[in-house]
């Protein structure tokens, strides 16, 4: 057991468990609060041609790499685990079957290091096969809010709106909404009356709506 710690301590299996050692700490934080684990990514659309703007175009080039390697779709924390994590599993095995086969120091530290890069290469792709199932379960539904709907026409449903009653429909999508409204009184609004939501109610959740104006 010494002998493995010692070799996971030990070039070049000791870069990535460095990176590990911070990828642990970075999750513990995540899981007590004192960071948000789903906002520290890239958030890039593969099936759209997102425009990217960043402080620098040094983001920009990171998320065309995100997108060409299939790592999208997921937080970008759980990529850069997941490539830290592969990484120094394949360092590791690399370091313990391959490294003592090697004769000299100089040599180790020569194939050791190509064993970083490919390790590291090879990291990406059994990456991308790993969130392909996971981004069903971050996909973003935006519903839209109630002050969405301010501006747009109604089909009146009751017989007539006052101050404290009154049902419409809004077309939504191809699909039937349907809303409480009010409306000031007097007015001509009655059942299949065409009316105009001006304001939403926060207090009542109703939305205050007046006759269409015929043009």
């Amino acid at each position: 057991m010494a002998g493995l710690f010692t070799t996971l301590g030990s070039y070049p299996t000791a870069i990535f468990t460095a990176l590990l050692g911070v990828v642990l700490i970075y999750w513990l934080l995540a899981i007590i609060g004192v960071v948000d684990f789903e906002s520290s990514g890239i958030d890039v659309d593969l099936d759209t041609d997102a425009d990217l703007h960043a402080d620098g175009a040094d983001l920009g080039t990171i998320a065309s790499y995100v997108v060409a390697f299939g790592l999208n779709g997921v937080p970008f924390s759980i990529v850069v685990s997941l490539i830290v994590l592969i990484s120094w599993f394949l360092t590791g095995m690399f370091a313990l079957h391959v490294l003592p086969w090697i004769p000299t120091t100089l040599l180790k530290v020569i194939i050791g290091t190509g064993a970083i890069v490919v390790a590291f290469a090879a990291s990406i792709p059994a990456t991308a096969r790993l969130v392909r199932p996971m981004r069903g379960l971050f996909v973003t539904h935006n519903a839209r809010s109630n002050h969405s709907l301010v501006g747009q026409t109604c089909k009146v449903l009751t017989l007539e709106v006052n101050e404290g009653f009154g049902r419409a429909e809004v077309s939504e999508r191809g699909a039937g909404l349907n809303i409480r409204i009010w409306a000031v009184a007097p007015n001509s609004l009655t059942k299949g009356s065409i009316a105009r939501i001006v304001e939403y109610d926060e207090a009542g959740s109703r939305y205050l709506v007046e006759p269409e104006r015929e043009l």
